[in-house]
């Protein structure tokens, strides 16, 4: 008799991304644009993952980070945001528009920036749910870790 095993399905992170990106008349509430700061607002969690609503006006970015051992996936709604990456010691720049994404396993460092000229809408979800993120500095071709910030206490 043939043995038969099941091998779980990992939730495609950038598929729920897309699937929230493209509609926004199902968001529980509208985005946000807040000319000091980043804003964000969490969409919807799950057992699995979580759903992140994020605006981004002109210049507005993030530090090199991480994701705290969450893998993850955003999609751009509106806008455009360049994501920074470190390869060879060096930052690599990747440029995402309207219906773009990408996804990424956990311990993934990048950096986000809006470096256009108009807004950005994206969605990201993280499986499983931010706990912590580590947030770093490259000196020299090399990351060292600037913070750590956690769920709960620090957003």
């Amino acid at each position: 008799m043939p043995v038969v095993t099941t091998v779980a399905r990992a939730t495609d992170l950038l598929s729920i991304a897309q699937t929230y990106a493209a509609e926004p008349d199902e968001w529980p509430f509208a985005p946000r644009f807040d000319p000091a700061r980043r804003w964000y607002g969490r969409l919807a969690v799950a057992g699995d993952h979580e759903v992140w609503l994020l605006t981004w006006l002109p210049g507005q970015g993030t530090d090199l980070h991480d994701h705290g051992g969450s893998a993850g996936a955003f999609t751009v709604v509106s806008g455009e945001l360049v994501e920074q990456t470190v390869r060879g010691g060096e930052l690599s720049a990747a440029a995402y528009g309207p219906g773009d994404g990408h996804r990424f396993g956990a311990h993934f460092v990048h950096r986000m920036v809006n470096a256009g000229d108009k807004p950005a809408v994206t969605v990201h979800v993280y499986g499983p749910a931010l706990t912590a993120m580590t947030r770093y500095h490259l000196h020299d071709g090399r990351l060292s870790v600037e913070s750590i910030t956690k769920a709960g206490a620090d957003w």
